[in-house]
């Protein structure tokens, strides 16, 4: 029987080519869309898997109050290590002590390289089951070791054996490999770890870390943990959540300490006012709606289709009521028509996924890979298409499993005036979909456009950063701007000790003159040499910039202009900013500048309050250089990598453009608006392929009263309009269903933003225009082919 079933369905299929092929192209791009999002949806969850201890992994964050508002982030003060370690060891197996994560020199024989890796406690090969592949298990139990990856163990030694080797870092000592291990994963959180250092020789080498070891308001490290076997997470959270509270119960900010999960590292990334917020899995619930959607939109055409033909139908299902069929069987019949159209579009969208995958890949920056020779996503491509074929199969084939034999043989049977409503009510939600995800896409790229044309504060045009971490740099400020300002491709020079599109210090215990009681400052500080506000083109608003002739500036600071109104000074040149916190404190700061607020972190955000102390000790880890413009980009960059290895050969040079890590700020959300945009836009392909699938069927249905129209005396803008009118109904009662809803939804998307555009009637004004084009596009042309028809031919037969 079953058989049978499918035979007839084939022939049905090869009997309606066209309405077979679109069809399946419809469905086809429906399921390559969702296979797609499913396999990046898989992707997103099983970041970090490849760890073994990954449900037992967490970090520590830590929650601060700063005059009502609560910022929540990874740094954590050094004493906390201990005030764990002393009194949770029931709950925490290991206790793991970090460094940010950084780029070093790392010199052997002659040739530099720059490596990303950490300064970790030795734990962290047990927390991370680090694989060693050659040397010593425990590669961190000497102050002075080295671990590095595969990798890194092939850019420094080649084919060398590197066990025993010393190698040189940027501080001009020396540090022996012990140990070599696997790479990391590249689809986790320490893709780049390819060197570990001891936390020991981390603390010890740094004065600024020895004076801070008893200080909790220094927040410059991390901790990771790994929880003993059979303790839950939220156990350890309530264990750990007043520890800093309790050591130091006298703290202003109300410094509090969270667990975060690794299973939630990369998913839930966010915090609002000391609570998770979200983070990536919005994106992730973002396109699995879409693919539920576009999936939805591709069934809707096999419906409309199926339905839409029910009277040529309506003889055969006559004919088999007749002869005794019963309409459990016509309903499993018409399923089995389903099914293997389904089956057929399954095949075409793996083809379809297979040939665009790489282009995907590079558009959502993953690096996917067709599951071949997963069973799990055979099961469930199997279950896939049977629920597709249930959800494409099941109204076409109740509603023509419905009709009474005897009206069908009789010639009586007609499909009323209210046959087409269904099909025209999923017409409608089709076009709701598109268009909605038109909306949507448009205002995503409103929201990036506008950030981006936001003022800057300063000119990142031909501006270029490079790393100076190495103690080859220290007190060579002056001699190296020399050098570079002389070469003829440098037209300003500057240092300073964070990279200009980032925060790497915040600060607070400031008083000033005029400071309300009891208010909590919060500032973001980058230390900068001589002549940055100039190299950066930034505009000095107030006051002057840092000058050599003024002695007293090695004590001297600029203010940003969001810190003036935060400190609520008038009059701020001249002023003192005392330092009210440090046990050992530093001359007070003179306000000697005011600059116009520079985009420095996010461009969605207000402009934090930043200060610009003078590098007075110049620790400076970046050279900003701004490249001369009569002169090519290449040829500037050719002459700085001359000057800069013939007076610091043992260093790599490596640089950045300003305006290239700007633009990295927008990653993320431009991603969301290109396959935001590649979604769409194939959503309304499979919507246009079901219109032109109902266009064709409705001027093949009407072929005759066209025919007798034509005789009469009407043009074929009449005819054209006649046929086109009722599609253009449906796609304007869409736009008025899409508008509030898009708006609705996307509200909510841009709230999130202090920055933002507002929403604009041109949006919905662009994207009603552009359906309705679309609409008349794809229907004009059965209209049009079915109104210059010979009438004749049509009316031959009455």
């Amino acid at each position: 029987m079953l058989k049978n079933n499918f035979k007839i369905a084939w022939r049905n299929l090869i009997k309606s080519k066209i309405y077979s092929a679109i069809n399946i192209l419809g469905l086809a791009l429906g399921m390559a869309v969702t296979i797609m999002i499913g396999l990046w949806i898989n992707d997103e969850f099983t970041f970090n898997n490849a760890y073994t201890n990954k449900a037992r992994i967490a970090q520590v964050w830590q929650s601060q109050t700063f005059n009502g508002q609560i910022s929540t982030g990874q740094a954590i003060p050094l004493p906390l290590e201990f005030e764990v370690k002393e009194k949770h060891s029931d709950i925490f197996e290991h206790v793991v002590m970090s460094s940010w994560e950084s780029a070093q020199f790392f010199n052997h024989g002659g040739e530099s390289f720059s490596l990303n890796g950490f300064f970790m406690s030795k734990e962290i090969l047990e927390v991370l089951d680090i694989e060693v592949i050659k040397g010593v298990e425990r590669g961190l139990c000497d102050p002075k070791s080295l671990m590095i990856s595969e990798q890194s163990a092939e850019a420094l030694f080649g084919k060398e054996d590197p066990i025993g080797q010393l190698v040189s870092i940027d501080r001009g000592e020396s540090l022996k490999v012990t140990a070599v291990y696997k790479n990391p994963p590249q689809h986790g959180s320490f893709s780049t770890m390819h060197y570990l250092m001891p936390w020991e020789y981390y603390t010890s080498s740094r004065e600024w870390i020895r004076t801070n070891a008893d200080n909790w308001d220094n927040n410059s490290f991390q901790m990771f943990v790994l929880l003993k076997e059979g303790v839950t997470m939220s156990q350890a959270d309530a264990a750990i959540a007043d520890t800093k509270k309790n050591a130091q119960p006298d703290n202003d900010h109300n410094p509090t300490l969270h667990i975060n999960p690794m299973e939630e590292w990369h998913l839930y990334g966010e915090y609002i006012d000391g609570k998770k917020a979200g983070g990536r899995i919005e994106n992730v619930w973002l396109f699995g709606i879409i693919g539920i959607f576009v999936l939805i939109l591709a069934c809707i055409n096999f419906m409309n289709l199926s339905t839409a033909r029910s009277e040529k139908r309506s003889l055969e299902v006559g004919i088999r009521k007749s002869i005794g069929s019963t309409r459990s069987q016509l309903i499993k019949q018409f399923l089995s028509e389903s099914f293997l159209v389904v089956l057929l579009a399954y095949f075409l969208a793996i083809v379809i996924v297979i040939v665009s995958l790489s282009y995907f890949n590079e558009m959502a920056n993953k690096n996917i890979s067709f599951p071949y020779l997963n069973g799990w996503f055979w099961i469930f491509s199997l279950v896939f298409i049977l629920v597709t074929a249930l959800l494409a199969g099941s109204y076409p084939s109740l509603y023509l499993s419905s009709f009474t034999p005897v009206k069908v043989l009789k010639g009586t049977f007609k499909s009323g005036r209210y046959a087409a409503l269904p099909r025209k009510i999923l017409v409608v939600t089709q076009f709701t979909v598109s268009i909605t995800l038109i909306i949507g896409t448009l205002i995503v790229l409103s929201q990036i456009e506008y950030s981006k044309n936001r003022p800057m504060g300063y000119d990142k045009a031909g501006l270029i950063q490079v790393p100076i971490f190495s103690h080859d740099f220290n007190g060579k400020y002056d001699f190296s701007r020399t050098q570079f300002m002389n070469c003829g491709a440098v037209t300003a020079f500057a240092s300073s000790l964070s990279p200009v599109t980032e925060v790497w210090s915040n600060t607070a215990g400031y008083k000033w003159d005029g400071k309300p009681e009891g208010f909590q400052e919060d500032f973001a500080m980058t230390h900068v040499s001589w002549d940055y506000i100039e190299t950066m083109g930034m505009e000095i608003i107030e006051g002057r910039d840092f000058s050599r002739n003024f002695a007293t500036d090695s004590n001297a600071v600029i203010l940003n202009e969001t810190a003036v109104k935060y400190m609520q000074i008038q009059d701020p040149i001249g002023k003192l900013l005392i330092d009210n916190a440090s046990d050992d404190p530093e001359p007070p700061l003179k306000i000697i500048g005011v600059v116009r607020d520079a985009i420095i972190q996010s461009p969605y955000e207000p402009v934090k309050q930043h200060i610009y102390p003078f590098d007075k000790y110049d620790n400076s880890a970046y050279y900003q250089m701004r490249l001369n413009p009569e002169n090519s980009v290449a040829e500037n960059l050719a002459i700085v990598e001359k000057v800069f290895k013939e007076h610091f050969p043992n260093v790599p040079f490596q640089y950045d453009f300003i305006d290239e890590n700007f633009a990295r700020k927008f990653e993320n959300e431009e991603r969301v608006a290109g396959l935001s945009k590649l979604f769409t836009i194939l959503a309304i392909i499979i919507s246009c392929l079901g219109l032109f699938g109902l266009a064709s069927f409705v001027a093949e249905q009407r072929t005759k009263e066209i025919g007798v129209r034509k005789v009469l005396g009407a043009s074929v803008a009449n005819l054209w309009l006649l046929l086109s009118k009722d599609f253009l109904l449906l796609v304007c009662i869409s736009i008025l269903i899409a508008a509030p809803l898009a708006y609705y939804f996307m509200n909510g998307w841009i709230e999130r933003f202090s920055y933002r555009t507002d929403i604009s009637v041109d949006v919905f004004l662009l994207a009603g225009i552009g359906a309705l084009i679309l609409t008349l596009i794809t229907v004009s042309f059965q209209a049009i082919k079915a109104a210059v028809a010979n009438p004749v031919k049509s009316l031959k037969t009455e």
